[in-house]
């Protein structure tokens, strides 16, 4: 274990707002241990092939450090994911965003859909809430970023923190595959009791995906558990015998773990996939509906409208959580086009659709050109009210470098199962900052924090008891073992590309 000085902090004299922000800027150590990370990655099956992937040509997938963050923020965002997910289950919102949704958006699937994302900035004043930038229905790297935690070092070590969500009470793996295992279980075939007996992980020429990686690890941990597993392009499908098949395989496919882009499935490609989902032949997740419910970027536009939400009987405290953490979204209308250009600088502008940061604009970067493509282009835009993001300080090469972060919650059911970070820089998120990319997120405990925030939150976060201090660990005794072989094969009975 490598020995890193202590900085000087008091937390007995800095609230936990103000220690997380100076502990992101002050602690410039480098956490992640690149040596424990090569030698876990080799340790799976293809070792040398997920390493040489990730280490080469991926430098900036993993950020060299931590983010920190206090634990009222993190149990605001919980306490707005909750506001959200009340909100989704209602009548009146469904079918308020199927009315813009793709028809196949109407199809009703029984499985939830894995690895929900949750985006948010955090907030720029004292006193405010974390803003949720979006929300998305395939958001990636969660597998990585449970690798990434197991191959850190201490750092900052006089400091306390927790780990936030449920994957810091159960390894990775076992909460993944139960998250899988609870989709499967959810359709006729699973409720029976069987597994499921074949998977097929699938996107567009996958091999060319910047997460490919992940593919395979995942691949590698259905198989750990006895179930069988591909990686390919949709376009290898077939629909026949009202069954989903691979090329000429024998066996058809029971389960789809969709990284597609195309939301709706309408691409010519995704046929096979559309008429087995369609037909309920296959477990889809994620699938169109949710991304109807959930990650379509007008959605924010009803979830901002306080008249609307009243109409629809949400309660007040929702509607007051929700006011406090997303900032206010409108269509973009080419009539109010001379109106929208004069406040571009307070605006963020995104594709309805969009994944990824492609196609989004801040508007203070907008040009005249493009604002005309935005407001004539045929697909449906939305502008948000511009919340931008925080910032980690570290030294990337002796370098002092300031990287924008925001924060990812992965959620299932309604559960966080982790929190973690991105740092780049540049207009938009991305995975080519030197110094940037996935980041640990460790939470500062508040000492003073309201009993009624921390009760609205603890259902969310996966905690019992937010504020008990058994959930409460020093950073220099984190566990950074690697993977151990119970951990690997972990009983089947027991969350944008980027």
């Amino acid at each position: 274990m490598s020995v890193v000085k202590p900085i000087s902090f008091a937390p007995a004299q800095a609230d936990c707002h103000t220690l997380a922000e100076r502990l992101n800027v002050d602690c410039q150590c480098v956490s992640l241990d690149r040596q424990a990370l090569h030698d876990e990655l080799l340790r799976a099956p293809d070792g040398e092939v997920l390493a040489r992937m990730i280490e080469t040509d991926r430098p900036h997938l993993f950020a060299d450090s931590t983010v920190f963050v206090s634990e009222e923020n993190i149990l605001h965002m919980a306490e707005l994911i909750a506001a959200v997910e009340q909100v989704v289950a209602m009548p009146a919102y469904v079918e308020h965003v199927l009315a813009y949704a793709p028809p196949v958006a109407r199809h009703v699937p029984r499985a939830r859909g894995v690895f929900l994302g949750y985006d948010f900035h955090l907030p720029a004043i004292a006193g405010g809430w974390p803003q949720l930038i979006e929300t998305n229905t395939n958001a990636g790297g969660g597998l990585l970023n449970a690798l990434l935690a197991r191959a850190r070092r201490d750092c900052c070590d006089r400091i306390d923190a927790f780990l936030p969500g449920a994957l810091a009470g159960a390894p990775a793996e076992q909460l993944f595959m139960d998250m899988f295992l609870a989709e499967w279980r959810l359709s006729d075939a699973g409720s029976s009791g069987r597994l499921p007996g074949r998977i097929a992980i699938v996107d567009e020429a996958p091999q060319t995906q910047y997460l490919y990686p992940e593919f395979m690890l995942f691949r590698q941990l259905f198989e750990r558990h006895g179930l069988p597993t591909i990686i390919c392009d949709p376009a290898e499908l077939r629909w026949r015998d009202g069954r989903l098949w691979h090329g000429s395989d024998t066996a058809p496919l029971d389960m789809v773990y969709n990284r597609l882009t195309d939301f709706a499935l309408e691409e010519r490609g995704n046929a096979a996939l559309r008429n087995a989902w369609l037909a309920d032949a296959v477990v889809l997740t994620p699938h169109p509906h949710g991304h109807a419910r959930y990650a379509d970027k007008r959605n924010l536009i009803a979830l901002c409208d306080d008249a609307l939400l009243a109409k629809w009987g949400v309660p007040a405290a929702t509607r007051a959580v929700l006011a406090a953490g997303i900032p206010r979204t409108e269509t973009v209308d080419a009539g109010q086009a001379e109106l929208l250009w004069a406040r571009r600088r307070q605006l963020f502008f995104k594709p309805a659709g969009g994944y990824g940061s492609k196609a989004a604009y801040r508007g203070d970067k907008l040009t005249r050109r493009v604002f005309e493509q935005i407001l004539h282009g045929g697909e449906p835009y939305v502008a948000q009210q511009l919340a931008p993001p925080s910032s980690r300080q570290l030294s990337v090469a002796g370098v002092p470098a300031n990287l924008k972060l925001d924060l990812r919650n992965y959620v299932y059911d309604g559960q966080v199962q982790l929190v973690t970070a991105r740092l780049w820089q540049g207009q938009t998120t991305n995975f080519r900052t030197p110094g940037g990319g996935f980041a640990p997120v460790l939470a500062i405990p508040c000492k003073k924090m309201p009993e009624a925030l921390a009760a609205a939150a603890g259902e969310v976060t996966g905690f019992t008891d937010i504020t008990d201090t058994a959930n409460i660990v020093n950073i220099a005794n984190v566990s950074h073992d690697p993977l151990t072989p119970a951990h690997r094969s972990m009983p089947i009975d027991s969350g944008k590309k980027e």
